[in-house]
């Protein structure tokens, strides 16, 4: 049998970082993990090609090679997604579909050949079986959850890990909270299910052994939605192997505002060489949290937590949404000023979607406000929804609201702030290699030259001279601004088409 697996192309996004990526001759920001864990499932018999196309363009030839074109995808890849199918079908090649966009509506793939939906895990096996045996069915489907602790190692030999800038690697799926607007525990659900340690280490041990170093996202939801197992179990192996191979890695995730409740947790992580954690902040406003059941960020000084965070070791990225109902014109102000003051660097405002599956569509739904459907993408000015507040009005203060944080004034203080409050780890590493001198030399051009916002970045790096770390991360941060500012200014020029749109979809 040979099987190619396809990742499909991700257009231009905030997390995306293509024109950052530029800088160090990378191409992708990691690659395929649910492809690659995939493969390590299928018969070792098998013969397995995998195309990353955020990396390599998808040619007729490899679809030609392979008797099954396995393919997965989010929302956000959708467009590619159906292309590739749509090829795939032409010329006489067998699709597998699965991941989240398949299975959240699987109702609008039944041309596919074959749908193997939830978690590989479960799906998969009975699959290759009855693929085996000569009567592969239509669509499989579980009601339940894998167990990680029998997930394998991904195959890693599939990908050229020199085109991307980082590498993964998954410890738990779920989260324990319920917020209205997220879909992760419709697909992974509420009880935390985790690889464990030895299986951890295992992946750690074979990234070192492949020749990786630098950094590694934990790919997880919410890394400490078991706090009690983190702190026993995995975090002190990992700070052992971490000093054994004398820090190789930097470690980047995801976790909830309670992290800020935890001193120890965040001691651990910080030995284990977490610098980095994404948290979902949303919006300042109780009222707002109050409505989609973000219960875990109420009643809190949520400054005062991203910096007792930040001077734990740990640089906060932000995840901020306008357009809930209890948003008024105040909010755009607010969450200048809110972000402003906290030091997140890497902001991502979006505006409020809601995903099937989640509260917010069955209300929405009930409510007769659900519009076009979601792209994927909430930085892209779009919505599936009538907001409240109308959709001209929101649209115009969303984009009042990152034309400030992203300029290059506003940006260069905000990264001045978080510098400030950030204490760099003893374990952490600062690596100047070649490509990140050919990053610096770039930044002084694109930025310190062609950029109008040039002396705000003259001032930040002289400023930061005062100390290795601090010039290290402003250079580092300059870059990503730029990519930033990119993709907002070609979303500028979708802003009138938008709010068009969505006049019609309100008369209709």
């Amino acid at each position: 049998m040979k099987v190619l697996l396809v990742n499909p192309e991700v257009p231009d996004t905030f997390w995306g970082l293509k024109n950052a990526l530029k800088f160090i001759s990378k191409k992708s920001i990691i690659p395929p993990l649910g492809l690659m864990t995939v493969a390590a499932m299928l018969p070792k018999e098998w013969e397995i090609r995998l195309r990353d196309m955020t990396v390599k363009k998808l040619r007729d030839r490899d679809i030609q090679w392979a008797d099954y074109v396995f393919i997965t995808s989010m929302q956000i890849q959708k467009i590619s997604a159906d292309q590739v199918i749509e090829r795939c079908k032409k010329i006489g090649t067998k699709v597998v579909a699965g991941g989240p966009l398949f299975t959240s509506i699987p109702e609008q793939y039944m041309h596919v050949d074959h749908l193997v939906l939830k978690e590989a895990e479960l799906t998969l096996p009975p699959f290759i079986r009855d693929l085996q045996k000569g009567c592969p069915r239509k669509l499989y489907n579980t009601h339940e959850k894998a167990d990680l602790r029998q997930t394998p190692i991904p195959s890693l030999n599939l990908v050229n890990m020199k085109k991307y800038a980082m590498m993964c690697i998954q410890y738990s799926r779920g989260c324990p909270f319920n917020c209205d607007f997220c879909d992760v525990t419709t697909l992974f659900g509420h009880k935390i299910r985790t690889k464990s340690t030895d299986q951890v280490l295992d992946e750690l041990e074979n990234l070192y052994s492949l020749g990786w170093r630098g950094e590694v996202f934990f790919v997880d939801d919410n890394l400490i939605g078991n706090k009690a197992r983190l702190k026993s179990e995995l975090l002190p192996a990992v700070i052992e192997w971490m000093k054994s191979r004398q820090y190789p890695f930097s470690f980047n995730t995801q976790a909830s505002i309670n992290l800020a409740d935890d001193d120890e947790l965040m001691e651990l992580m910080v030995q284990a060489g977490f610098d980095c954690v994404f948290i979902g902040i949303e919006t300042p406003n109780e009222e707002s949290l109050e409505e989609c059941n973000k219960i875990q960020n109420k009643g809190r000084d949520l400054v005062g937590c991203i910096t007792k965070i930040q001077e734990s070791g740990m640089q906060v990225q932000g995840g901020f949404i306008l357009g809930f109902d209890s948003d008024n014109t105040a909010a755009f102000d607010n969450l200048i000023q809110f972000i402003q003051n906290s030091g997140i660097v890497m902001a991502m405002v979006g505006l409020l979607n809601a995903p099937r599956g989640t509260k917010l569509y069955q209300r929405l739904f009930s409510e007769n406000r659900l519009t076009r459907p979601a792209t994927g993408d909430n930085t892209d000015c779009s919505m599936n929804f009538i907001p409240r507040m109308g959709f001209a009005n929101l649209l115009q203060g969303y984009q009042r609201v990152i034309h400030t944080i992203y300029s290059q004034q506003h940006y260069c203080e905000r990264i001045k702030t978080f510098l400030k409050n950030y204490r760099i780890s003893p374990a952490t590493k600062i690596r100047f290699s070649y490509r990140e001198m050919q990053a610096l030399l770039k930044s002084v051009w694109y930025i310190g030259i062609l950029s109008r916002g040039r002396k705000h970045y003259w001032k930040l790096v002289f400023w930061s001279l005062r100390k290795r770390h601090y010039f290290h991360m402003a250079v580092t941060f300059s870059i990503y601004g730029y990519h930033f500012r990119k993709i907002f200014e070609a979303l500028q020029q979708r802003t009138k088409k938008l709010a068009l749109d969505s006049k019609v979809h309100v008369l209709s």
